[in-house]
C-alpha cells in the first residue's frame, strides 16, 4: 500500500509538474534569453515549491522555500539558489507582471469571441508587517485584522473601541478577469507605498492600471467595482476613459435624479415597488435569499453624464445594494445581468483570502524592494496556475 500511495504521489507530482511547465512556458522562453539557465529551472521549481508546500505563516520564508526545494541536508544551498535568482540582475517583476496581461488580454478576446460577458473586477487591500521596521517600502496601512478583532460578538461585551488601528505595511491593488461562471484570470497584481524614494498615492496607481486597462480593453470588459472606488474622482476617471463599469454606490452619496433634483441614492428610490424578485444564492452566507429589483436613470453631479441607479432588495434587516452603472438599464432582464455581475464580485475576495491564507503573501521577510516584489511576482504566479 506504501508503494502504491508512493506511486500516485509520483504521478501527481509529474502530472502537476507538466501543467506547471506549460503554464510558464513562454515566459520561462523570456527569462531564458536574459537568465543563466540554471536561474530559469529554479524559477520553475520556486513557483511549483510554493504551489505544493503552502503554509500560512512561513510559505513565502525564503529559507523555508529553500528546505522544500532541495533535501533537507543541502537545505542551505536551496536557499542559496532562491537568493540567487531574486537578486539576478536582467530581470524584474514587471516581465511576470506583462504576461499576467497578456493572459488576461487572451481572456478577454476568448470570452468577447464566444458572446459571453467580460468582467474586470477591482479590489484594494493591504498587507500588514505588523511586526517589521527594517523592509524597505513600509508604510501605515489600516489593518483590516484588528477591525475584526473589534467587532462586538455575541455575548461578550465592552470591546475595544476608539480609532482605527495602522499598523507597518504596503498598500494592494488586484484586478481579475472572469465571465459571468468560470474561473478567474489575475490581470493585475500592485504593490506601493506612500513613503519612501517610491512613494505614490492610490489614485495614481488606480489611474494609471486604468489607462492601460482602457488601451487594451476598450469597451470589451465591463469593470466592477466596490464602495472603496465610489465617488465624483474616481467616477470623473471613468467617464474620461469611456469604460463600462458597475460601482457599488453608498446610499448617502449624492445623484440627480431625472428631475435634475440633488438628492441621496436610497431618496431616489425610496418607496419605489420592485419590478420582480427572484431566488438567489448568497455566497457569503451559504443560503438562498429572495432577493427584489428596481432601476431608475440618474444623473452624475460634476459631468451630467445620463447613468442608471440599480438597487437589489434583499430583505428587511439587511442594507440594499445600490449599484451604479452607465450599462442601460431598461427592463427586468438587464437590472438582473447588473445584479449577477456584481455579485461575481465575490471572487475577488475569495481571492485576497486566498493569497493570504494559503499562500502566505503576509509571510514575506525580504529586505529590498525590488527583490520583495521579485519574490511577490513568483508567489502570484503560484496563485494565477492554481
Amino acid at each position: 500500500q506504501k508503494e502504491q500511495e508512493k506511486q500516485a504521489s509520483q504521478e501527481q507530482s509529474s502530472y502537476l509538474e507538466r501543467g506547471c511547465y506549460r503554464f510558464l512556458y513562454r515566459l520561462l522562453v523570456v527569462l531564458d534569453e536574459c537568465l543563466d539557465r540554471r536561474l530559469v529551472v529554479t524559477f520553475l521549481s520556486l513557483v511549483m515549491v510554493v504551489i505544493m508546500y503552502r503554509h500560512r505563516n512561513q510559505g513565502l520564508l525564503v529559507s523555508e522555500l529553500g528546505w522544500y526545494l532541495k533535501p533537507a541536508s543541502h537545505a542551505p544551498a536551496g536557499t542559496k539558489r532562491i537568493s540567487n535568482l531574486l537578486h539576478a540582475p536582467g530581470w524584474a517583476a514587471e516581465m511576470v507582471d506583462g504576461y499576467l496581461w497578456v493572459q488576461a488580454e487572451e481572456r478577454v478576446d476568448a470570452l468577447t469571441g464566444a458572446g459571453k460577458t467580460a468582467l474586470a473586477i477591482w479590489d484594494e487591500s493591504v498587507m500588514e508587517k505588523s511586526e517589521s521596521l527594517k523592509l524597505e517600502g513600509l508604510c501605515a496601512v489600516r489593518s483590516s485584522k484588528a477591525k475584526r478583532l473589534k467587532r462586538i460578538k455575541p455575548g461578550y461585551f465592552n470591546p475595544p473601541g476608539g480609532r482605527p488601528i495602522c499598523v507597518p505595511g504596503y498598500h494592494w491593488l488586484q484586478v481579475l478577469v472572469l465571465g459571468m461562471e468560470g474561473s478567474v484570470t489575475v490581470a493585475k497584481m500592485r504593490w506601493w507605498s506612500t513613503r519612501g524614494d517610491r512613494a505614490t498615492q492610490q489614485r495614481e496607481v488606480e489611474a494609471e492600471v486604468m489607462h492601460e486597462a482602457s488601451q487594451s480593453w476598450g469597451q470589451k470588459v465591463i469593470h466592477v467595482w466596490d464602495r472603496g472606488f465610489a465617488g465624483a474622482p474616481w467616477l470623473s476617471v471613468a467617464l474620461v476613459h469611456c469604460v463600462r463599469f458597475i460601482m457599488r454606490w453608498p446610499k448617502r452619496y449624492h445623484l440627480l435624479d431625472e428631475l435634475g433634483q440633488e438628492r441621496k441614492a436610497w431618496e431616489i428610490t425610496r418607496g419605489k415597488r420592485s419590478w420582480e424578485h427572484r431566488m438567489l444564492w448568497d455566497a457569503r452566507h451559504r443560503c438562498q435569499r429572495k432577493i427584489g429589483i428596481f432601476a431608475c436613470p440618474v444623473f452624475d453631479k460634476d459631468h451630467h453624464h445620463p447613468l442608471w441607479l440599480v438597487v437589489a432588495r434583499p430583505g428587511s434587516g439587511r442594507e440594499p445594494w445600490y449599484l451604479l452603472t452607465n450599462e442601460p438599464v431598461h427592463t427586468p432582464a438587464e437590472a438582473w445581468q447588473v445584479i449577477l455581475a456584481y455579485a461575481r464580485r465575490w471572487n475577488i475576495e475569495m481571492s485576497i483570502r486566498f493569497d493570504k491564507c494559503e499562500l502566505a503573501f503576509e509571510s514575506l521577510r525580504v529586505h529590498k524592494w525590488e527583490t520583495q516584489l521579485r519574490l511577490l511576482s513568483i508567489a502570484t504566479l503560484a496563485f494565477a496556475f492554481l
